[in-house]
Formats: structure tokens, sequence, C-alpha cells
């Protein structure tokens, strides 16, 4: 079973400084429908202006992601890290037992475009930890890259879940499938472009629940390639 959540139907926060799309509930946005997708909490897709951003506030209990679409993004944490992170790289941060973070657009004029991913941890009260890496966006094209898994298994950086995280670029007629496990599920959250999974037709900011499905499969269908993130959960 695949069910859409279109872009338009998620919450929406006009901050002045940031546009907010919220696909599950969030600050104060709540849809009892959809607070979370199995360990997935939080996937929003946020615009912040140039020279703005979020100021240091706490985390914990959170593998918290962020995967730049355009524009640079600054991050300080009380864990000593000062880092800029840009399109083609993957940032997590394991809140565990509590971090405090800011994340600022460092360029006064243009503006970036981001998608921060929440996932619950499998355990409480782990120590906190911070990892950037680049991601080789070449192997993205027509293929699934592993961006985050559990520790021990191949992917760019860890989370403390039994979820896997892929992000792939797909052309016109680019295809690529995910196999699930019995009693897995899967979504899928198109960042930009337009894919076709399964018998629906996603478009940018468009996501889909998938259960009870064996294999996933998505085609590129758009004149531009499509980016998406795809998410393999328990």
């Amino acid at each position: 079973m695949i069910t859409v959540r279109k872009a338009n139907d998620r919450g929406h926060a006009d901050h002045g400084w940031l546009q907010s799309a919220h696909t599950f509930s969030f600050a104060d946005y709540y849809d009892p429908a959809h607070t979370h997708f199995r360990a997935l909490r939080v996937i929003n897709e946020d615009h912040v202006a140039g020279g703005t951003g979020f100021g240091t506030h706490p985390h914990r209990d959170m593998e918290i992601l962020t995967w730049i679409l355009d524009g640079a993004l600054q991050h300080e944490d009380s864990m000593g890290h000062t880092e800029i992170l840009r399109p083609g790289e993957v940032q997590v941060m394991s809140a565990g037992t509590g971090v405090q973070h800011s994340e600022k657009n460092p360029d006064p004029q243009r503006p970036v475009h981001l998608l921060q991913i929440w996932i619950f941890p499998n355990q409480k009260n782990l120590k906190p930890r911070y990892a950037q890496q680049k991601v080789d966006r070449e192997t993205m094209r027509g293929r699934l890259v592993p961006i985050a898994a559990p520790p021990g298994e191949p992917a760019v950086v860890e989370i403390h879940q039994d979820a896997r995280i892929y992000a792939t670029e797909l052309s016109k007629g680019q295809r690529v499938t995910l196999d699930l496990a019995p009693g897995r599920g899967a979504w899928v959250q198109v960042a930009r472009g337009s894919v076709r999974c399964g018998t629906e037709t996603l478009q940018p900011g468009d996501g889909a629940a998938i259960e009870s499905i064996a294999q996933v499969e998505l085609e590129g269908i758009g004149t531009a390639p499509a980016e998406l993130l795809v998410f393999d959960l328990a």
C-alpha cells in the first residue's frame, strides 16, 4: 500500500526569515493523523533567509540529520563543533543525553534550502555525537546511495536506529528499486523533480508511506533530474 502525503497538505509555518513545511506534526503544527511514520519523527523542508537562522537551542534523545539542497548552513554546538554544511554533504547529530546547537545561514544575500530529519533513537541517554561527511553525488545518479545506517553497516554516517536512509538522483527513465524485508516499511520524500512510485506520481515536496509491499520501484519522469530521499524503516 502506498499512501501519498502531498506537499500542499503539509503543515506550513511563515516566520518571515524562515519558511517551513512540516510533513509531520512539529512545533505549533499538530495533525493527529501525521505525527510520525515508524521511527521517522520529522521531515521539515526549510528555506532560511540570508544572514538569519536558528539560535542556540537544546535537543536530547533524537538522531537529527540535515541534507542541504541549495546554499549553506553554519553549525555550532556545545560539543565544540563549528562547521559549514553544503550540498553534497550529510550532517548527523546524535543529541543523546543533551546538546545545544545553532544553525545559521552564513550568506547575507542567498537563502539556504534544506531538509531536516529527526529519527527516534533505539536507546535513550546516548553520548552526544556529531558527524559531517561528503557524499559522492556522481554515485547518486540512478542508484540508491546509503547516506545513513546503523553502526557497522556501509553508509556515509551512522544513526542509532534500525533504519537506512538512501539518496538518489533520477533522470527521466532512470529506475531504482528497494527491497523491503517482511514487516518493514518505507518513506519516500521528493526534494525536487518528479518521480513515479509504483502507480503514484510524486512531485517536489510530496512524500509517500509504503507498507505491505516487498519492493519499491522509483522512476524519474520529469525533464529535470529528480532528487529524493528513501527511508527503510523497521
